[in-house]
């Protein structure tokens, strides 16, 4: 079992940032990915954006990868999510995930989840 502990959530205005942590702990091993989902009220839940763990692969949706940039510290089993020039369109709940040797941005194949943490961006 991975367990996943997402913080860094939180209101911010149009324009702004936030950078999400993710921590994991557990039988680590168990996952070679981890990345991030979205999900706004009345949506599916979205991937965002994904990383190797311990290399150097990462990948984006489409739409965000000129905003958002994923980051690791292997060392403290950590992922991070910057995120720039919040729009109201990225309100959501934010997910942070684990899964196997799949490079793909789809929920079907996260086998671990966090709780989340809620970005708002309002004026």
């Amino acid at each position: 079992q991975v367990q996943l502990v997402e913080s860094g959530g939180g209101s911010v205005q149009p324009g702004g940032s936030l950078r999400l942590s993710c921590a994991a702990s557990g039988y680590t091993d168990s996952a070679t990915h981890m990345g991030w989902f979205r999900q706004a009220p009345g949506k599916e839940r979205e991937g965002v954006a994904a990383i190797e763990i311990g290399g150097a692969a990462a990948y984006y949706a489409d739409s965000l990868k000129a905003r958002f940039i994923i980051s690791q510290n292997n060392a403290k089993n950590t992922v991070y999510l910057q995120m720039i020039s919040l729009m109201p369109e990225d309100t959501a709940m934010y997910y942070c995930a684990a899964w196997g040797p799949i490079f793909s941005l789809s929920p079907a194949y996260v086998r671990y989840w966090g709780q989340g943490t809620q970005v708002t961006v309002s004026s």
